[in-house]
């Protein structure tokens, strides 16, 4: 293998954030933010003037925190969330910054929770979401964080997926899906009976949901894809129903609304095109918009606002550098710079992604992102990864992404393709991907290589194709379905088998059975489970003939472990090779630095060996991880093991 001194380091490239999930507190004179203590991403606080003041508050040793940081609006309390080696039981805790001390909100093991409210007018209190009476069923309650009293205030016993409440905690509606795949706001009449106010048809359940009601309580603001294509700002009369259309655009949907902090109506939103868009909503920050989006040439993100609006917490982020946040005065129209997400990034050559638009054989336009090595490409093109992102209802946007630096550095192109079912891009795009698991959805994928290969950008014989979860599977797919594309694949916690995950998702996950039935495929009737067997690697392992990387979390409760390891089982029945590296730590993915490190120099070296690219030896990349090998470790060059 060889070695080149200009290769970035794992260490640096997958290496946890210096300052991530940055919020300002609400009366702006705060900025709380996720940092490593000791390695480990924990909760700090400083002022905002003097963020080089900052201090940790939380000593959490065993696994980062959850990438979520809230203000309470007293202004003296924060939450953070915890859950354990990656089970996605996720503990709410609240910090008391004045006393040091934290206190879990939650049931700290075997309860997931959502947060549903914090109020202006009850500063020191939220409505919280958990499962704690019954896995399937998350119950409402309003919780203290100053004395951590909580009571239940809603009994889901009618099997509401969610809750709509106001700054008053009062429910206005509740959510529950449909049997033909969509989902209905009902509200409590006046005996306490549940009817229909809003009906979401499946076609338009991915796009179309309610937002926020005004402060005043008149307005219903909406991401609504319903008598369209695509998800426009609409705001609903309360008293008498009447809609007017606050924002559209024909091709893309707006996926984000920022809203006003005292009177809780639009001030823009964003449509994610092939680069962001912000759409000004409210006149009076015309000229706030005008101002950020000179500042940079990155796309603006906007993490937070003081009550009295003079505050904001603004964001940059680029291709081709680390995200900086900086401190909009909005009284002084100026923002000064705080500080980058990751510092030793700065002034690093890093490759830059290239939005390019792919038609795929029936003419769908799929919106992708390429990024190349430095220098002339070969003559048969580069080595190349297509990179599958996971969901599948998500989408790749452009931006400073770990994986295509780090590819790019070792001499592969890297394709991310946003395929039909893809979000962000109209109902019609999501809808052709129904039932098309493993179908038109891997065909686009195909249409994507083939587009680079005919541009000269790839070369035919080393093409790769990597994903984690939905992307895992693909890769699956990729070697299943497609035996002799790909060179090689590589699988993160990807399904096999499409009628064992469905019946394997985590109890709260339920309600959406109806949803999975639409888009996916129906497993409750024998053709249905006909169909999902046919779309499952699984039962096409005997026709792998190209080496293959499969990664898993122990603790998974979104793709469970079964999924790897009875693919890989088939394979070594067969007698097929195939390496299968193990996380007794990890969920649904890779949370602690020290395992994305390791499967990221497996994955290097795999790599290396069945396309050819550069590699960085080992080293001491496995330290503090606890990568085991079930299967294959003779199969990785030797300086991986």
């Amino acid at each position: 293998m060889n070695r080149h001194p200009d290769l970035l380091p794992r260490r640096l490239i997958f290496a946890n954030p210096e300052r991530i999930v940055v919020r300002i507190s609400h009366d702006g004179s705060r900025i709380a933010f996720l940092a490593p203590r000791d390695g480990v991403l924990n909760l700090w606080v400083g002022p905002i003037a003097r963020v080089e003041d900052a201090r940790p508050v939380t000593r959490v040793t065993d696994r980062n925190l959850g990438l979520s940081v809230v203000w309470m609006h007293d202004n003296r309390h924060v939450l953070y969330f915890r859950d354990r080696a990656g089970d996605e039981n996720w503990c709410a805790w609240a910090i008391d910054l004045e006393s040091g001390k934290s206190r879990s909100l939650t049931p700290e093991t075997g309860v997931t929770c959502v947060t549903q409210q914090f109020s202006r007018e009850f500063p020191t209190e939220l409505l919280l979401r958990h499962n704690g009476r019954d896995k399937r069923h998350r119950d409402l309650y309003r919780v203290n964080v100053a004395t951590g009293e909580s009571r239940l205030i809603e009994q889901n016993n009618e099997g509401f997926t969610g809750y709509f409440t106001d700054q008053r905690f009062r429910v206005l509606f509740a959510v529950r899906f449909t049997a033909d795949g969509g989902y209905e706001l009902v509200r409590r009449g006046e005996h306490g009976q549940w009817a229909r106010f809003e009906k979401v048809d499946a076609e338009d359940q991915m796009m179309t949901h309610a937002v926020e009601v005004s402060a005043d309580g008149r307005e219903l603001y909406w991401l609504d894809s319903r008598g369209r294509n695509t998800a426009a700002v609409v705001a609903q009369d309360l008293g008498n129903g009447a809609r007017r259309v606050l924002a559209d655009d024909p091709r893309f949907d707006f996926t984000q609304l920022l809203l006003d902090p005292v009177l809780d109506r639009p001030i823009a939103g964003v449509c994610t095109r092939e680069r962001q868009h912000w759409q000004v909503l409210d006149a009076a920050f015309a000229d706030d918009f005008a101002y950020l989006t000179r500042a940079s040439a990155g796309e603006l993100a906007i993490t937070g606002m003081s009550l009295d609006r003079r505050h904001w917490l603004v964001a940059y982020y680029r291709d081709d550098a680390p995200l900086e946040y900086f401190h909009y005065d909005r009284e002084q129209r100026q923002a000064p710079r705080l500080f980058s997400a990751k510092p030793a990034l700065e002034g690093v050559p890093l490759a830059a992604m290239e939005p390019v638009t792919i038609r795929a054989r029936d003419g769908l336009a799929l919106v992708s992102y390429l990024s190349r090595p430095s220098g002339a490409a070969p003559a048969k093109g580069w080595p190349m990864v297509l990179l599958v992102h996971g969901g599948p209802w998500a989408r790749d946007i452009w931006g400073l992404c770990p994986n295509h630096q780090w590819l790019t550095n070792r001499g592969y192109a890297v394709l991310s393709v946003n395929f039909r079912g893809s979000t962000g891009f109209g109902k019609a795009f999501v809808n052709a991907g129904n039932r098309e698991w493993a179908g038109k959805m891997h065909d686009d994928l195909i249409d994507a290589v083939d587009w680079a290969v005919t541009q000269g950008i790839a070369d035919p014989a080393r093409v790769a194709i990597m994903g984690t979860s939905y992307g895992g599977y693909s890769a699956l797919v990729g070697v299943t379905f497609t035996p002799e594309k790909f060179a090689c694949a590589i699988d993160l916690v990807g399904i096999s088998n499409l009628v064992t995950w469905v019946n394997t998702i985590p109890a709260y996950w339920q309600t959406w059975k109806s949803i999975l039935a639409v888009r996916i495929g129906d497993e409750k009737t024998e053709e249905g489970r006909r169909f999902l067997e046919e779309r499952s690697p699984l039962n096409r392992a005997d026709r792998i003939v190209r080496p293959l990387l499969i990664g898993q979390g122990a603790n998974d409760v979104r793709v469970k472990a079964a999924e790897s390891e009875q693919i890989v089982a088939a394979m070594q029945r067969h007698g097929i090779p195939v390496t299968y590296v193990y996380y007794p730590d990890e969920g649904h993915g890779l949370g602690r630095a020290e395992n994305s490190r390791s499967f990221a120099a497996v994955t290097e070296a795999f790599l290396a060996q069945h396309l050819g690219g550069r590699c960085e030896p080992v080293g001491d990349d496995f330290e503090g991880s606890t990568i085991t090998f079930k299967a294959g470790r003779d199969l990785i060059p030797q300086e991986a093991r």
